[in-house]
C-alpha cells in the first residue's frame, strides 16, 4: 500500500483543497476536523453537501442549497444539554414561564412577577426559579441555550412597557435588566437562532409599531436595533424558529379588534430587512390570536388561540419550517386556550403552557402544561401544572429550534 505524507495540500490554482473522487477511508483512532466558523462567516457559494462547524451553536451543519442555505445535523441528546461540561452541566433542556394575569391573585397583585421552570424531558409541576424585574403579561419571549429573554409586555400598573430582562437557564435567581425595545411594545413575538434574539410585530399606539422588527445580541446587553418591517401590521401572533429562519404570523390586526391575521411571515435571523410572505394559516377559519408557538429545526408548531370575538380553539397545527406553504393539522390540545404567548421545545418534544380557557372557572385562567412529541401527529398530553392559575404568560426553552 502506498502512503504519502504531507502537511498541506491545495489544489493546482492554490485557491483551496484539492478534490477527491472516488471512495475514500480515513483510518486511525484520532479525529477528522471539519471547516468552522460562526453563523455570519457561513458561505453561500457553496456546493450542497458542504460540511462546517458552527462555532455559535456548537452544531456541525450542512449546505442544502441556495434556497435552503445551512441546516443543523441534530441528534437526540443521550446526554444533558451542554453534554456534562461547562454552564450547562447536568441542566438538561429548560423552559421557563413568567409573568401573566394571575387570576386568582395569589400573588397580590395582577401582573405577576413569577418565574417557573420545567425539565423538558421529565413530566411533572413547574417549579420556581425566581422574579422578574418588573410584573408583566403579554410579552415577547425568546432563548438562547444559555439566556432567556422577556422583551415588552403589558405591566404591573397597566401601562406598556420596553424593558429587556434576561435570565440564565441554569441559575435560579432573579431576572437582570437587558435594555430597551425601541418603543413600548406588548405581545411582539420572538425568535432566536441561538446568538441573535428577533421580535416581530407587536401592539403599539404608534403607527409603525404593528409591523416593526427589531433585535438584540443575546450574549451582551443594551438596547434593540431596528431590524425591517413584517408584511403588515398585527400583534399577540405565533412564533417559531430554526438556527436560520424566524417565522412569525396570525394574531389580530391592531387597527380592526375583529380582524383576524392569518398570514405567516418569515425572516433570515442573522440578516436585517422586511419580512417575506411564508403560507397562510388554515384552522380555525384561518385565524389564531394570541396562539403558542414552538418548535425544533424541521417543524413549527402552532396551538390553541382565538378565531373569533369569544371563540377559542384547542386545534394545534404546522409547518415544515425549511418548506414554504400553509399550515397542516396536527391534532389538539387537552382544552381550548387562548393568551399562550410562546412555547417550549427540545429536539422531540414540545411544552404548551396554561392561558384564557371557557371551561376553567378560576378567572378563566387554567394552570395545565400540555405536551405533544414534534415528529408524530396526534392531540396533547398533561405535562403537569404551573403553580397558579395565570393568562398572558411568556415562555421559551434552551433547547428550541434545533438548539438542543
Amino acid at each position: 500500500m502506498s502512503e504519502v505524507r504531507v502537511n498541506n495540500l491545495s489544489n493546482e490554482n492554490n485557491t483551496g483543497g484539492p478534490t477527491i473522487s472516488g471512495i475514500t477511508t480515513y483510518s486511525g483512532r484520532h479525529f477528522f476536523v471539519p471547516p468552522q466558523g460562526t453563523t455570519a462567516q457561513r458561505p453561500d457559494d457553496c456546493e450542497p453537501g458542504s460540511l462546517r462547524f458552527n462555532t455559535d451553536t456548537a452544531h456541525l451543519e450542512y449546505f442544502r442549497g441556495d434556497t435552503i442555505g445551512w441546516t443543523e445535523i441534530e441528534a437526540e441528546l443521550t446526554e444533558p444539554l451542554g453534554g456534562g461540561t461547562g454552564s450547562n452541566q447536568g441542566l438538561g433542556v429548560r423552559g421557563l414561564i413568567c409573568g401573566g394575569y394571575d387570576a386568582d391573585q395569589s400573588s397580590g397583585q395582577s401582573r405577576t412577577n413569577i418565574i417557573d421552570f420545567i425539565t423538558l424531558s421529565t413530566l411533572g409541576n413547574a417549579q420556581d426559579f425566581g422574579d422578574m424585574v418588573v410584573g408583566a403579561s403579554s410579552a415577547g419571549a425568546t432563548a438562547s441555550r444559555t439566556r432567556f429573554i422577556k422583551a415588552g409586555g403589558y405591566m404591573q400598573g397597566s401601562y406598556l412597557g420596553d424593558q429587556i430582562e434576561f435570565n440564565t437557564f441554569a441559575s435560579q435567581g432573579n431576572a437582570i435588566d437587558f435594555g430597551n425595545l425601541i418603543e413600548a411594545n406588548e405581545a411582539t413575538s420572538g425568535v432566536s437562532d441561538g446568538v441573535r434574539g428577533v421580535f416581530m410585530g407587536g401592539g403599539n399606539p404608534s403607527p409603525n409599531g404593528g409591523n416593526r422588527i427589531q433585535y438584540i445580541d443575546i450574549a451582551t446587553t443594551g438596547n434593540a436595533v431596528d431590524f425591517g418591517d413584517t408584511t403588515h401590521s398585527w400583534y399577540a401572533g405565533f412564533a417559531v424558529n430554526d438556527t436560520v429562519r424566524g417565522i412569525a404570523g396570525g394574531g389580530q390586526t391592531p387597527d380592526s379588534p375583529n380582524n383576524m391575521n392569518n398570514g405567516i411571515d418569515v425572516i433570515t435571523i442573522r440578516t436585517t430587512g422586511n419580512a417575506t410572505e411564508f403560507g397562510d394559516l388554515t384552522q380555525n377559519s384561518g385565524g389564531r390570536y394570541a396562539a403558542g408557538g414552538a418548535s425544533n429545526s424541521t417543524r413549527g408548531l402552532i396551538a390553541g388561540g382565538r378565531y373569533n370575538p369569544g371563540t377559542y380553539t384547542n386545534s394545534i397545527g404546522f409547518i415544515t419550517m425549511t418548506t414554504q406553504g400553509n399550515e397542516i393539522d396536527f391534532g389538539d390540545l387537552t382544552l381550548a386556550r387562548w393568551e399562550i404567548h410562546g412555547g417550549m421545545a427540545s429536539a422531540t418534544r414540545a411544552v404548551f403552557q396554561s392561558g384564557d380557557s371557557p371551561g376553567i372557572p378560576s378567572a378563566s385562567a387554567d394552570n395545565r402544561l400540555d405536551f405533544v412529541q414534534i415528529a408524530t401527529t396526534g392531540n396533547a398530553v398533561d405535562f403537569g401544572d404551573t403553580n397558579d392559575h395565570r393568562r398572558g404568560m411568556m415562555s421559551a426553552s434552551n433547547g428550541h429550534g434545533g438548539l438542543g
